[in-house]
């Protein structure tokens, strides 16, 4: 009988701890960090396909994503899958592209911290080449480092704030590439 209780006993404690460490992981899941795999090479330099990437969901709440952060939002064109882009402009901002370069308020945009100088940004279906887009107050304007191979603002337009699932914080894996995500533009 002794071994029938230590045996239930064992139980009902295992079953308690993997309640509370599921708890644990569903509060964190839900409200604070998420993973999300790089899918495609839009980001490549930067990011390679297959990466996996925590994405910190809370800090969006207390400001305001920043020129060259890296988000990860609702796709607009397909709003069941996630997007990962850079931020180029913020709310108020002209965003042109001329010559294969991009200009922000007018200024031709340095990109140099985290793009090659010989990257060409071509235009796309909602931004033309030479035409002037000003963001909305509430929305973003957004673009892949791999300007060739990415869907983004270029071709779709602006992205919602509410739309923005979080910032990127830290690439974990695979493990020899783990790295912390910064915004070459604060550094």
């Amino acid at each position: 009988m002794e071994i029938i209780r230590k045996i239930y006993t064992f139980l009902l404690d295992s079953v308690q701890t993997f309640l509370i460490a599921a708890a644990i992981f569903l509060v964190i899941y839900l409200f604070l960090f998420r993973p999300y795999e790089v899918k495609g090479d839009s980001m490549y330099p930067n990011f390679y396909d297959k990466e996996y990437v925590l994405t910190n969901l809370i800090v969006l709440r207390f400001k305001e994503p920043k020129l060259g952060d890296v988000v990860v939002f609702k796709a607009p064109p397909e709003p069941e899958k996630d997007y990962i882009k850079r931020v180029i402009g913020i709310p108020g901002d002209t965003v042109s592209i001329k010559d294969g370069k991009v200009f922000l308020n007018s200024k031709l945009f340095d990109e140099s911290k985290y793009l090659d100088e010989s990257v060409r940004t071509l235009p796309g279906a909602f931004l033309q080449e030479g035409e002037t887009v000003t963001v909305p107050d509430g929305e973003y304007f957004v673009m892949g480092d791999n300007r060739g191979a990415s869907s983004d603002s270029r071709e779709w337009g602006f992205v919602k704030k509410t739309e923005i699932i979080g910032e990127s914080l830290f690439v974990y894996l695979p493990i020899n590439k783990a790295r912390f995500v910064e915004n070459p533009l604060t550094l």
